[in-house]
């Protein structure tokens, strides 16, 4: 079949062993003012179909600022649209965040004097995993943990730990300076960097889901959870935060440890207390839809927020946030290239 401009025909890599996909980001090359059909085949075949529906993909010409383009999904195809303004255009599933960003990210917050980076160990492609150690280390203090991307396709985890760190070590910051005379803080930004130079949506080198690992991790399977686990034993966890992405739910929301076999109306009502705080700091947080609610004793103790909030008998929590547009606070569907990408 001869394709065309009108035609463009694509199809989404599976992650290593074959079991999910849905990341997708690569470059478009054309001729300034003409309108390119792309049509992703194999859409239909996805880890996430919900995530599919009312979804728009994100493009950039800068590599900087992110927009959405008009996209539709039928019949198992995905068809975007786009009308060039300059030769080349970048698209993704979201705003890609890089492992070269990754690194200069880290090299950036080391200079702060409360910052130490500690190297917790190697990943499968000889990668290292980094924790951000943030804080006086004073034995009175809370510590939080904050682990990120164990889905690397989900990079609007990054995006948001970029912005907390430089929150966190602005001196002008009075909220971030309050938190570090508290606590210590604990950062993973990058849980799965393997995953993300690859280009996976959930997994590591060897096709690992590593938030189903957290149980019983392997050094052959999944040492990035292996170590951190180590790391967290020596240092306990007062508070731990996961950062996701969620393909199919346009809201921003929190997934609690409700059903841990030690669950605790000491843990529900820190986490009431939690949820309505976030929600006045933050607009696009809302707590009235979410995942249904594990039976008490019912969790899957494999997932990190359960393991965490059962081995250290804290509060736990998964933040979920959309590859779609916010519902609560929609931007325009598809706008000018000028326009950042919220997240």
């Amino acid at each position: 079949m001869q394709m065309t401009k009108k035609d463009i025909q694509l199809a989404i890599r599976p992650d290593v062993g074959g079991e999910f996909f849905q990341w997708f980001n690569f470059r478009l090359s054309g001729q300034i003012g003409e309108q390119y059909v792309l049509n992703i085949l194999n859409a239909g075949e996805a880890s996430y179909l919900e995530g599919w529906e009312n979804y728009q993909a994100v493009a950039s010409y800068d590599r900087q600022h992110w927009f959405r383009l008009p996209t539709s999904y039928k019949d198992g195809k995905l068809t975007i649209m786009v009308e060039l303004e300059c030769e080349t255009i970048q698209i993704a599933y979201f705003a890609p965040y890089s492992y070269e960003r990754h690194q200069d990210l880290l090299a950036a917050v080391q200079v702060h004097p409360l910052v130490t980076l500690e190297h917790l160990g190697e990943t499968l492609d000889k990668r290292d995993l980094t924790l951000v150690k943030i804080g006086d280390g004073a034995a009175h203090k809370r510590n939080i943990w904050i682990t990120v991307r164990q889905h690397p396709g989900e990079t609007m985890a990054e995006w948001l730990i970029e912005g907390l760190l430089y929150s966190l070590l602005d001196s002008d910051n009075a909220t971030g300076k309050q938190l570090l005379d508290k606590a210590n803080f604990y950062i993973v930004p990058n849980m799965n960097p393997d995953g993300s130079v690859r280009g996976h949506l959930r997994t590591n080198a060897v096709g690992t889901n590593l938030n189903r690992e957290w149980q019983s991790p392997s050094l052959d399977k999944s040492p990035e959870v292996f170590h951190v686990i180590n790391k967290m034993e020596a240092t306990g966890v007062d508070l731990f935060y996961d950062v996701h992405g969620d393909e199919a739910l346009p809201y921003v929301f929190l997934a609690g440890s409700q059903g841990t076999p030690s669950y605790s109306d000491r843990l529900a009502g820190l986490r009431d207390k939690f949820s309505d705080v976030l929600k006045l700091a933050s607009a696009d947080f809302q707590s009235e839809i979410g995942y249904e609610i594990d039976a008490p004793g019912a969790a899957n103790m494999t997932v990190a927020t359960n393991w965490v909030a059962e081995r250290f008998d804290c509060l736990a929590n998964t933040l979920e946030m959309p590859f779609k547009d916010n519902d609560n606070l929609p931007m325009k569907r598809w706008v000018g290239r000028q326009s950042v990408l919220s997240n």
